[in-house]
């Protein structure tokens, strides 16, 4: 914060939303942040496709979801507003569904009005919070007044947990995320991993690490640790391709080595 109480938003500094709204064709992005992504890019071709596909898992989960019955979403990481956003998916399927989305990086803020265009009959909400402070995150007034967290929630952590090193202990922290939802909850999460191109993805972590984000791509192992103590839905933790795809979207046209990631969907007991 400047004297004026403007907000810094850091626009000479890449930003892991930004270029990732550069992967999907928006426009709220920077030329710090396309520098970073052409550099990315070169170290990693496939990350245009893989934000897409990865873009795919969401609206698929959320519209699962919603056809089971939840009303609640939690979005954490939301990134740039790219419609359809997971609210629209969400109130199509479900007028009166209540979301709200967090996000720490200033300019989603300052974009957020996008993603508060609710359905009348339901509600969306924006706080700002960062997942690595959890129990602040879940105390943000906005979360509290939007969600009833004596009835079910669907977290979603999407293309997020890779930006929270094992510095910051990211296995407790969903897990302290996971604590205070209820049962019949669900985690849904899409998170990069080694095993289909370990050196192209050592690349793409460099490249993010110079442009200042940390990053961690993880096992399958590992990925699965985060759905510990719930029931996993079918078809389980697959590549994000894969896991219920639309008939229409081809799929069998993706290999795994353009996914890059792992997802699942899961419900707390």
């Amino acid at each position: 914060m400047g004297d004026n109480g403007a907000v810094d938003l850091e626009l000479d500094r890449a930003h892991s939303a930004r270029m990732y709204d550069y992967y999907l064709g928006g426009t709220t992005n920077f030329p710090a942040d396309r520098e970073a992504a052409a550099r990315a890019i070169s170290a990693f071709p496939s990350i245009l496709s893989t934000a897409r596909i990865n873009r795919r898992f969401m609206h698929r989960s959320v519209r699962y979801l919603a056809r089971q019955g939840m009303r609640q979403f939690l979005d954490i990481g939301t990134g740039i507003p790219t419609s359809p956003n997971l609210h629209e998916v969400a109130q199509r399927e479900v007028p009166e569904a209540h979301v709200v989305y967090t996000d720490n990086d200033p300019i989603v803020l300052a974009h957020a009005r996008a993603l508060l265009h609710s359905h009348p009959a339901g509600r969306t909400a924006y706080a700002e919070a960062d997942v690595t402070a959890p129990e602040a995150l879940l105390a943000a007034e906005e979360i509290r007044t939007t969600l009833d967290f004596s009835r079910p929630i669907a977290l979603s952590l999407n293309a997020l947990l890779h930006f929270v090193t094992d510095e910051h202990d990211a296995h407790d922290i969903v897990e302290r995320l996971k604590s205070a939802l209820p049962s019949g909850s669900t985690l849904a999460l899409a998170h990069v991993t080694t095993e289909f191109d370990p050196e192209g993805i050592a690349r793409l972590t460099t490249a993010y690490r110079a442009a200042g984000t940390p990053g961690q791509a993880r096992t399958r192992e590992e990925i699965a640790r985060f759905f510990a103590g719930w029931q996993l839905l079918d078809p389980g933790i697959t590549p994000s391709h894969e896991w219920r795809p639309d008939p229409e979207e081809h799929s069998g046209n993706v290999s795994d080595k353009e996914a890059a990631c792992y997802v699942g969907v899961a419900r707390k007991p």
